[in-house]
């Protein structure tokens, strides 16, 4: 969430200096997990969200975790999206991995804690292979995979 709030801030300097939205509502904040995009157009705020995703690659943010929401019409003629920013891996998902590791008729273990999926196995083989399953079944997600053991 740090480099989260490092790419708004950034994004927010670039749209206060740039040329074409001065004069303009155009602006970008950060509350919590919400990032809220707020400007004078639709084409406007297409503008604004390249901007965001540009600075968050610099930041090394996976912009898959961005959920985009809708377009919602403000006060006057401005309008403004809602950005939502995930993190961890939903119920859903998490219980997809699992059957798709018990599928696999791999020898791993793994169990759903909060947000995570812990995989457990006795070979280092036997998870590097469970990661190269995961990244090619579960492409549309950005997974990061942790405490791997040397």
């Amino acid at each position: 969430m740090v480099k989260v709030r490092n790419g708004v801030d950034n994004a927010a300097k670039e749209i206060a200096t740039r040329f074409d939205f001065k004069g303009t509502s155009a602006s970008v904040e950060i509350k919590d997990k919400e990032i809220t995009l707020i400007g004078d157009a639709e084409f406007q705020l297409e503008q604004i969200l390249d901007v965001l995703r540009g600075k968050l690659a610099k930041q090394a943010v996976d912009v898959r975790f961005l959920d985009i929401g809708e377009l919602q019409k403000i006060g006057g003629d401005k309008v403004k999206k809602l950005v939502k920013v995930r993190n961890g891996i939903e119920s859903e998902l998490a219980k997809k991995i699992q059957r798709l590791l018990k599928d696999s008729k791999l020898k791993v273990q793994s169990a759903i804690q909060e947000e995570k999926v812990r995989v457990t196995g006795a070979k280092r083989d036997d998870l590097q292979a469970v990661m190269g399953l995961l990244r090619k079944e579960v492409a549309d997600v950005p997974l990061s995979f942790n405490n791997f053991r040397d």
